[in-house]
């Protein structure tokens, strides 16, 4: 089993910690704790280490150096065999989506719920239900990917980030391919959802105009460091 131990009331703890991709320190020296049922904006302009954050938590990249703690999971010490575990944890939303293509959208669900050891027919297919019904897409489970809109693929990609009733989800850019009006939606619903499943959630994004429709706290990745501000001092 995998490293577990409770950190009171943090999902994401880092401490002094070193974020490095193929040997070279993208982020240095980061104190990071985000509470349980929080929601928070990664910001920062593109190339400022918010994607190498984002994968350090959720296990793509190990942590060079200190401390990190991630749902209970142990980074330093956190095996490749542990990583599904930790995922199980977590709902990831991308940008681009990233749907299977070649199957429906309850079908694309119940992979998910099948890799991550589901067995019992009837429980995937309520739950299946259940996350469409979350997100406003149970009429829609029949269609495939290129039948949907970018806005419904992205409802259907954050109906999937919460099969497994996540403790934090993280999204990268989940409004980047959307216009505006759509990802005032998406940002909408990730806000109602998080709330209803009492759910931490860290988004990365550019988009300073959701920022002020949405304001918040927000952890900026800038010159090799992380600072923790509200989304009030970005407009003053």
């Amino acid at each position: 089993m995998p490293h577990r131990h409770e950190t009171g009331e943090n999902i994401i703890n880092l401490s002094n910690a070193k974020i490095a991709q193929k040997n070279f320190t993208v982020l240095n020296n980061v104190n990071l704790h985000i509470q349980k049922g929080k929601f928070c904006y990664l910001i920062g302009k593109t190339g400022s280490g918010k994607s190498s954050l984002l994968k350090t938590l959720y296990g793509h990249i190990p942590l060079a150096e200190g401390e990190g703690n991630v749902a209970g999971f142990d980074l330093p010490t956190l095996k490749i065999s542990d990583i599904p575990n930790l995922r199980r944890k977590l709902g990831i939303v991308f940008q681009d989506f990233q749907l299977l293509p070649d199957r429906t959208v309850e079908k694309n669900l119940k992979f998910v719920l099948e890799a991550t050891g589901w067995k019992d027919k009837t429980r995937m297919d309520d739950r299946i239900n259940e996350v469409l019904e979350s997100v406003g897409m149970k009429t829609k489970k029949h269609k495939m990917p290129h039948e949907l809109s970018g806005g419904e693929q992205q409802r259907v990609a954050i109906a999937r980030a919460l099969l497994n009733r996540p403790e934090l989800i993280l999204a990268d850019e989940p409004t980047g391919n959307l216009d505006p009006e759509t990802s005032n939606d998406i940002m909408t619903l990730l806000k109602k959802v998080a709330h209803e499943n009492h759910c931490a959630v860290m988004m990365a994004t550019h988009d300073y105009h959701m920022i002020q429709n949405f304001p918040g706290e927000a952890i900026r990745c800038e010159d090799g460091k992380v600072n923790v501000l509200n989304t009030a001092e970005l407009f003053e």
